[in-house]
């Protein structure tokens, strides 16, 4: 199973998976950080898809054409804002990474890459986050539903040290 998850430091936009996931806003139109340089480097023929689409609330993804992206598949995906763990944000956040891997199977996708959903401005804390998504990975990994790899990509030393501690922990 292990096998199967490849942790990186790196730029989304330059992985060679099928799918990349976007952690996007509710409009998806673009934004900061990851949401900006996805759109940048996929060219403006993301933003008139995802125009079409019509947003996408919090936990859920919605799928676009990866365009000008080395990945044929762009999962947009929403995740929540940090208010201090009482607002339901981890079961959001675990809903970003189910439905995000719900959909690249359903797209035909064997390969998907994450960033780290709402680590950033969003605030979520980056150890917690981390264990919500190695736990996701890991129990879709062992449903067996056609995802031949997952490979999470890092931002920053600290992050890529904090993937490697939570997969060895989460993986054995």
């Amino acid at each position: 199973m292990k096998e199967k998850v490849e942790i990186v430091e790196g730029d989304i936009t330059k992985q060679e998976v099928d799918a990349i996931v976007n952690a996007a806003n509710t409009s998806l139109l673009g934004g900061g950080g990851v949401d900006g340089a996805i759109h940048r480097a996929a060219g403006p023929e993301l933003l008139e898809e995802t125009r079409k689409i019509g947003g996408c609330p919090t936990g859920e993804a919605r799928v676009s054409k990866g365009y000008n992206l080395p990945a044929k598949w762009v999962i947009h995906t929403v995740g929540p804002v940090w208010g201090g763990g009482n607002r339901n944000e981890e079961n959001l956040l675990a809903g970003c990474y189910k439905n995000s891997l719900k959909a690249s199977v359903e797209t035909g996708a064997k390969t998907i890459a994450f960033p780290g959903i709402s680590t950033g401005v969003y605030r979520f804390p980056l150890e917690r986050a981390t264990e919500i998504a190695m736990t996701e990975a890991r129990k879709f990994l062992e449903s067996g539903e056609g995802i031949e790899k997952v490979v999470f990509v890092c931002f920053g030393e600290k992050a890529l040290k904090t993937y490697q501690e939570v997969f060895a922990r989460v993986f054995g």
